[in-house]
């Protein structure tokens, strides 16, 4: 089983994001693999144990996102490839897309597997995009795959409860939480992960020069929560009261 998995280098979910003159002030923050990503990442690497073939991970961005594709090789894939993109563009889904697709042109991969979404822009498209392009099935929000021999069995979430699809291959799947419990990589892989080649192919090595179809023309943090506000009253029925007219007559959401 040959297992490509599409991982995306996003800020630690715990990290503080701080906007300055319209963009994301990075000085400080810790990159990390998506954490839907690393769960599937986790999948494939299991899937190897147990049956053999190679894991592959891809990542689409500038030179910071090797120490996410050493983190892989630390956790047991077998290759890894870069796409430098240096003015890397995280909302724009359809130039990851084609980028992905260029930089796998003569490979042959029995299944992809991506996170469901990314942890920074929660957009979830480039699985589907690449999907389409290369005619692949795309199942998404798995919980639970068998890949067999001749087809995947994929369990996946399902609005009001639970859905069974049966794919051929090759076939995309999107991880969802519950996958996989992602591995702590042990310090024997984190050393060896060092050594490791990682194959660097430029926008200009794919012959390719991607026509964004999203700007990004600036960031701007949330707006400030307003003030909370006691509710006044001398027993609980008169602040009950009072609740009710607020919520009637100021919120006017009763």
């Amino acid at each position: 089983m040959n297992i490509l998995v599409l991982i995306k280098q996003v800020p630690d979910t715990e990290a503080k994001i701080t906007v300055s003159s319209g963009k994301v002030n990075e000085a400080g923050i810790k990159w990390i693999i998506s954490p839907y990503d690393e769960i599937g990442l986790e999948e494939a690497i299991q899937w190897k144990e147990k049956t053999g073939g190679t894991v592959t991970a891809l990542s689409v961005g500038p030179d910071q996102v090797v120490s996410s594709l050493r983190t892989a090789y630390a956790m047991g894939a077998d290759n890894a490839i870069h796409v430098k993109v240096d003015d890397y563009n995280m909302l724009d889904s359809f130039s990851i897309a084609e980028a992905i697709i260029k930089a796998i042109e003569g490979e042959k991969y029995d299944v992809i597997l991506a996170g469901r979404q990314g942890s920074d822009s929660d957009n979830g498209q480039v699985p589907y995009i690449v999907g389409t392009k290369l005619g692949y099935g795309v199942v998404s929000y798995a919980k639970k795959v068998d890949l067999q021999d001749s087809k995947a069995v994929i369990e996946c979430e399902a609005e009001g409860g639970e859905a069974t699809y049966e794919a051929e291959y090759p076939v995309i799947i999107t991880a969802n939480a519950g996958l996989a419990e992602p591995r702590y990589p042990s310090l024997k892989g984190i050393m060896a992960s060092k050594k490791k080649p990682i194959t660097t192919k430029t926008l200009d090595d794919l012959g390719i020069s991607p026509e964004p179809k999203i700007d990004v023309i600036e960031f701007q943090p949330p707006p400030p929560r307003p003030p909370g506000r006691i509710i006044e009253g001398e027993e609980p029925e008169e602040k009950a009261a009072n609740l009710v007219k607020a919520l009637h007559e100021e919120i006017k959401v009763i």
